[in-house]
C-alpha cells in the first residue's frame, strides 16, 4: 500500500505547531456576551426562592436565566444514539439541586468580571433535603433523588436506580458449584476526571438568515444539534454546530454541557454569547469517570479452563444518570468477552447519589472492567499453580469463536451476533513476555527496602457500537486532481482526519496531501454520531473506503467516455486505455467540468457494521516499592497492541503512549476525595495530582501484525484499547514485588504500607 501504514504527517500539523487560531476560542465576536453559572453550594436542596434583584441592577447585566424561565422539560445530556438509553432526569434549570455544582441560574453579561460580580448578588432560598454520598447506601435510602412524573427511563425511581442490567446464560450457580475450582473477589474504581487542558467552551450567534450558531469544543456535533434543539424548542434546521480543533476530550466532550446555556442566551438577546469552565469547575461541575464496585466469581475445572464467570456491579451515576446504562453494558461486555466460559451471567445497578455526575471518559466502563478481571485471573494462576500468562492463554477466546454476551447485551437494546475474526492476544502476550524481562525480574529474590515486582494484564475493546454508530462521507474532484473530503466525523485531537485522508488517498492512488479533509460541520458535512466508542476509524473510515471507492468508480467510466473505449483500467492517476492511449486525472476532471460529459465528479457513501471486532492489550508493568513509606514508583511499562491494520504508526503510537498515564493515574495518583457535605476537596492540578511527564516510567510501545477482514484496510480501533490494561499490571506487580494485594484504586502508600507490615 502507498499511504496506509505509513507515518504521514498530519493534515493540521502544520497549523497546530505555528499557534493558528484552530480551537473553539480562536475567534473575536463583536458585542459578545460572558456567560457565567451559578453552581449550587449544597449537596441537595430545594429553591425556595431566588432573588435577582440586585444582579439585574448591577451595570453590565443583560440576562439573568432561573427555573422560572423554562419549562419542566426533561433531557438526557448523553451525546450518543437515539431514542437514548440513558434516564432523560435533567432539566436545563430545575427547581431541586442535586449535587455541589448543579446549575441554579446563570448570568449573561458584557465582561466576565461583570458576570461573575453578578452570580455574587444573586440570593437564594434553599431547603436542604437528605443527602446519600455512598451508592451501597442508595437503594435503601428511603426517599428517591428524582421525581416520577416528567422524567423517563429510569429504572426505579423510589430506590435510585438509573439503570439496570440482568443476562445469564447457562446456568451459572450450577456450574460454580460444580466447579473444581472457585476464586471470588471485589474491586472498586474511583472517581477521576477527564482533565483535558482545553476546557468545555463554547460560543453562539446568529447568522444573516436568524439561524442559531453554536461554535463548540464537542465530540458530538450532530448531538448536539439535535438536543440543543429540544431543549431549546427550536427546529434542527435553524441550528449550525461547527466543531473546530479540540485541545483534548477524552469522552468529557461526548456531552451537551453548556451548549444549551448560551444557546438560550443567544436566542433571547439576539447577541453573541461565550462560556468557558474554569479548571476549577470542570472537576468539579463538569463529568467524572463512573466509580464501580464489582465482584467477580470465576469457576474452573481441573485442567485451569474457565466453567463460569459471574458479574456483579454497583455504578456510582452521580446525581443524574446521562451515561449510566451504556457504562454499565460496557464493563460487563467487554470484560464477558476476554475469556471463554459456556455459563456467564451480570447484574448490575447504576445508582443515583448527590455526588458529581457520571460521564463518558476513554474506555467507557472497561477499565472499571480489567482492573477486577485481571487481578482476579492473577490469584486464581497463583492459588492453582499456573504461570499468569498461561492461565490467560488458555482461556481467551480464539479466532472463529462466537461471543455469546455480544447476542444478549447490547448498549440499551439487544444484541447482535459477533464472530471473532482477528485476535492476536498471544502475540500481545509473547512479545511482552520478551521486552519486559518477565521470567528474570519474577525469579529475583526480593530483600531490602526497594523491591521490585512484575505484572501482566490483558484487554479488549470494541469498534464501534454494532448497528448503532454510523458514519458518512462525501468526496468530490477538483481540476487538479485533488479532492475534498467531507466528513461528519470528530477529530478530537487523535488525528482521525489524518487517518481518513490516508484511507481516500489510498483508494484514490493520490498523496495525501491531494485530499482536503473538512469535518464536523452540521451545515457542511454529513451526518456521523461523533468520536466515541472507537468508532472512527472502523465506522467512518469504511464510509470514507465506500466514497473514494464510489468516486473512483465515477473517474474511470467518465474517463472511458473521454477516450471512447469500453475496456480501460486506472494506472496511478491516468485512465488507460486498451489501445494505449491515456487521460489523466485532471484532465479528466476539467473536461467533464466545461467540455464533455458535464458533471460533478464525486463520491458519497454511508457505513453501519453489525460487527464490532476488538483491539486487544497485553501490559506489562514493573515496579518498585519502597517498603518504608509504601510509595509505589512504576519503572518500566511495555504495551503490547492488536489494532488489526495500523493506519498511521506514529499516530496510533501517540494513542497508547496518551492512554497509559491516565491509567497510571487512576491507579496511583488521581484523587477525589469529599467532605461532609459532598463538596469536592482537590479543585487545581496542585491537589489533583494526574501524570505529567516527569512522572512517567519507561514505555516501550508496540503493536503486532494482525488483519481484520471487517476494516477498512483491514483496521480496528485505537483510540480506547491501551487505557484498560496499565493498572490491574501495576497492581498485580505490587503484589508480585510485596505480596500486597491491591482491591480498591487508587493506590494508597498507607495501605501498601500496613499491608506489608501485616504480612511481615
Amino acid at each position: 500500500m502507498k499511504v496506509i501504514g505509513k507515518d504521514i504527517q498530519r493534515v493540521d500539523g502544520p497549523a497546530l505547531v505555528k499557534g493558528k487560531p484552530v480551537f473553539a476560542d480562536d475567534i473575536r465576536l463583536k458585542d459578545i456576551l460572558h456567560v457565567k453559572i451559578l453552581h449550587s453550594p449544597v449537596a441537595h436542596a430545594k429553591i425556595l426562592q431566588i432573588n435577582t434583584d440586585q444582579a439585574e441592577a448591577l451595570d453590565g447585566v443583560v440576562a439573568i436565566f432561573t427555573h422560572n424561565d423554562f419549562k419542566p422539560h426533561y433531557y438526557t445530556t448523553a451525546g450518543q444514539g437515539y431514542p437514548e438509553p440513558g434516564p432523560r432526569d435533567m432539566r436545563i434549570l430545575d427547581s431541586t439541586v442535586r449535587y455541589v455544582g448543579d446549575r441554579v441560574a446563570f448570568v449573561a453579561a458584557e465582561t466576565l468580571e461583570i458576570a461573575e460580580q453578578a452570580l455574587k448578588l444573586i440570593q437564594v432560598k434553599y431547603k436542604e433535603l437528605p443527602c446519600i454520598f455512598d451508592a451501597q447506601e442508595s437503594i435503601t435510602a428511603g426517599f428517591a433523588l428524582h421525581p416520577a412524573e416528567g422524567t423517563s427511563g429510569i429504572h426505579d425511581i423510589d430506590k435510585n436506580i438509573a439503570a439496570h442490567l440482568d443476562a445469564e446464560l447457562g446456568d451459572v450457580e450450577a456450574a460454580l458449584s460444580e466447579s473444581a475450582h472457585v476464586f471470588e473477589g471485589t474491586y472498586s474504581t474511583p472517581f477521576v476526571q477527564m482533565a483535558h487542558i482545553e476546557p468545555h467552551i463554547s460560543l453562539t450567534w446568529l447568522d444573516n438568515n436568524n439561524r442559531l450558531v453554536i461554535r463548540t469544543s464537542t465530540q458530538v456535533p450532530h448531538h448536539v444539534r439535535r438536543i440543543v434543539a429540544e431543549v431549546l424548542d427550536i427546529p434542527v434546521g435553524r441550528i449550525r454546530v461547527i466543531k473546530p480543533r479540540i485541545g483534548g476530550g477524552f469522552g468529557g466532550k461526548q456531552e451537551i454541557l453548556n451548549e444549551e446555556v448560551v444557546g438560550a442566551v443567544t436566542l433571547k438577546t439576539g447577541r453573541p454569547a461565550r462560556i468557558e469552565y474554569t479548571r476549577e469547575e470542570e472537576l468539579f461541575a463538569a463529568r467524572v469517570r463512573h466509580p464501580e464496585l464489582v465482584t467477580f466469581r470465576l469457576g474452573f475445572d481441573e485442567n485451569q479452563h474457565l466453567t463460569a464467570i459471574d458479574l456483579n456491579i454497583l455504578e456510582d451515576c452521580g446525581a443524574y444518570g446521562p451515561h449510566a446504562l451504556t457504562v454499565m453494558s460496557v464493563t460487563s461486555q467487554k470484560a464477558l468477552s476476554m475469556y471463554k466460559a459456556p455459563n456467564i451471567r451480570v447484574n448490575g445497578d447504576g445508582v443515583y447519589t448527590n455526588l458529581p455526575i457520571g460521564g463518558a471518559y476513554r474506555g467507557y466502563g472497561a477499565p472499571q472492567a480489567f482492573f477486577p478481571l485481571e487481578s482476579l485471573i492473577d490469584e486464581a494462576a497463583e492459588a492453582m499453580g499456573i504461570d499468569p500468562i498461561e492461565l490467560r492463554l488458555k482461556n481467551v477466546f480464539q479466532v472463529g469463536d462466537d461471543i455469546p454476551i455480544a447476542k444478549i447485551l447490547g448498549e440499551g437494546r439487544e444484541g447482535f451476533p459477533m464472530v471473532l475474526y482477528s485476535n492476536e492476544i498471544a502475540a500481545c502476550l509473547k512479545e511482552g513476555r520478551e521486552l519486559s524481562n518477565w521470567e528474570t525480574i519474577r525469579a529475583n529474590q526480593q530483600s531490602g527496602r526497594f523491591r521490585r515486582g512484575i505484572g501482566v494484564a490483558v484487554a479488549g475493546q470494541g469498534s464501534g457500537i454494532p448497528g448503532i454508530d454510523m458514519g458518512s462521507a462525501f468526496i468530490k474532484m477538483n481540476e487538479d486532481a485533488s479532492f475534498n473530503l467531507q466528513v461528519g466525523a470528530t477529530d478530537l485531537g487523535t488525528g482521525s482526519d489524518t487517518a481518513l485522508a490516508q484511507i481516500a488517498a489510498e483508494v484514490l492512488n493520490v498523496s495525501v496531501d491531494k485530499i482536503i479533509v473538512y469535518s464536523s460541520d452540521t451545515d457542511m458535512t454529513p451526518f456521523d454520531t461523533g468520536a466515541y466508542a472507537s468508532s472512527t476509524t472502523y465506522i467512518s473510515g469504511a464510509a470514507v473506503k465506500k466514497a473514494a471507492e464510489a468516486c473512483k468508480l465515477m473517474i474511470l467510466e467518465q474517463g472511458k467516455k473521454l477516450l471512447q473505449t469500453d475496456d480501460a483500467k486506472i494506472v496511478n492517476t491516468d485512465v488507460l486505455g486498451s489501445d494505449g492511449q491515456s487521460i489523466s486525472f485532471s484532465d479528466i476532471c476539467i473536461k467533464s467540468f466545461y467540455t464533455d460529459e458535464q458533471q460533478q465528479i464525486m463520491g458519497i457513501a454511508s457505513h453501519l457494521s453489525y460487527d464490532s471486532p476488538p483491539p486487544y492489550n497485553a501490559t506489562f508493568a514493573e515496579v518498585e516499592v519502597d517498603t518504608l513509606t509504601g510509595i509505589v514508583r512504576v519503572i518500566k511499562l511495555v504495551s503490547v497492541t492488536d489494532a488489526g491494520q495500523i493506519i498511521n504508526p506514529k499516530m496510533a503510537e501517540g494513542q497508547v503512549e496518551g492512554a497509559i498515564p491516565q491509567s497510571l493515574g487512576m491507579a496511583l495518583t488521581e484523587f477525589m476525595p469529599f467532605d461532609e457535605k459532598g463538596r469536592m476537596l482537590n479543585l487545581d492540578f496542585n491537589s489533583y495530582h494526574i501524570y505529567s511527564a516527569k512522572d512517567m516510567p519507561e514505555l516501550v510501545v508496540r503493536f503486532v501484525e494482525s488483519n481484520e477482514p471487517t476494516g477498512p484496510y483491514g483496521a480496528k480501533a485505537v483510540a480506547e484499547i491501551p487505557i484498560s490494561a496499565p493498572a490491574p499490571a501495576v497492581t498485580n506487580a505490587i503484589y508480585q514485588a510485596v505480596g500486597v494485594r491491591i482491591k480498591h484504586l487508587p493506590v494508597k502508600p498507607e495501605e501498601v504500607l500496613a499491608k506489608i507490615h501485616l504480612e511481615d
